[in-house]
């Protein structure tokens, strides 16, 4: 195994090319620069100096070992750089959790903008729902989640996490072209009472939305039909199969060509976004850029 520190000292050797000026840049004796030499022959099994009466030149072995020890040394400098930067807190690993059209709407932006403004980061990001993602901060299986508010979530109180809120979003009616209020300028979620629906499953954030909103109009949904991805919801609503309520972003890029979408009459269903961290762990140097970035990115949707 060839020792590194004698790497440093064949460079320094074949630039000064003597021993004495060697040992003078490196702060040692020329003897021992001389015995690392040496020692470095052995582990080689090659002569890689020659020594003379104007000074010391590397052998055919030694310029070989000198081509290697530059790309070696200046690897090793750029992972000091790096060990350098993660102490600091510049440089590292981050992963954010986040249900899909959050990934969309402010982690993908806020991984744009970090790679600009702070490019040591590197953000690793999982596909889950709020009631996952929180969870997996306290188990540390990720840092940061971005979830919605929901039944039965942490409180805003909770001395386990810190909370920041990102952003507010509309939920709006789906309802197949040939519906009754398919032409219908706003629709009232409880005229929509006796119709099957289309949601997501229970446990998900947004099966919480769509259940308080049709209550608080005074029904409770028949959920003939279940899916966690929207596009598998609309699709089924322009299948006739039903009527939806889907966050507004979630509409963005979907062929709406077979339903109607409308707000909801009155105070619509919202879901509300946030960006939730173990308490205490804002502060990390390497977390609290991730959640200043996706805070712009929530801001630039606004």
């Amino acid at each position: 195994m060839i020792e590194a520190r004698r790497l440093h000292i064949l460079r320094a050797v074949a630039d000064h090319r003597t021993v004495t000026a060697a040992a003078a840049a490196l702060y040692l004796t020329p003897s021992a620069v001389s015995q690392q030499l040496a020692a470095l022959e052995q582990e080689t099994g090659h002569r890689l100096v020659d020594r003379g009466a104007k000074g010391v030149r590397l052998t055919p072995a030694g310029e070989i070992l000198l081509g290697h020890t530059n790309a070696v040394l200046a690897q090793l400098e750029r992972a000091e750089a790096e060990l350098a930067a993660y102490g600091s807190g510049e440089a590292g690993t981050v992963t954010v959790a986040a249900f899909a059209t959050g990934i969309a709407q402010v982690v993908g932006p806020a991984v744009a903008r970090l790679a600009a403004t702070a490019p040591g980061i590197r953000i690793r990001v999982r596909d889950a729902e709020g009631d996952e993602s929180l969870p997996m901060v306290l188990d540390r299986q990720v840092d940061v989640a971005v979830a919605v508010e929901y039944r039965g979530a942490p409180p805003a109180d909770d001395p386990r996490f810190t909370y920041v809120p990102l952003y507010a979003e509309p939920f709006d009616a789906v309802v197949p072209l040939g519906h009754r209020l398919a032409d219908a300028a706003v629709v009232p979620l409880a005229e929509l009472s006796k119709d099957p629906w289309i949601g997501p499953y229970p446990g998900n954030p947004c099966h919480d939305v769509v259940v308080l909103a049709c209550e608080s109009a005074g029904f409770q949904p028949v959920l003939e039909h279940s899916s966690d991805d929207f596009r598998a919801v609309v699709a089924l609503a322009s299948a006739g199969a039903g009527v939806a309520l889907v966050p507004r972003s979630a509409l963005r890029g979907m062929d709406l060509t077979s339903v109607v979408v409308h707000p909801v009459d009155g105070v619509a269903p919202t879901r509300r976004v946030f960006a939730a961290v173990r308490r205490g762990a804002e502060q990390h140097p390497l977390i609290q850029p991730v959640l200043e970035a996706l805070g712009r990115a929530a801001q630039a949707e606004a």
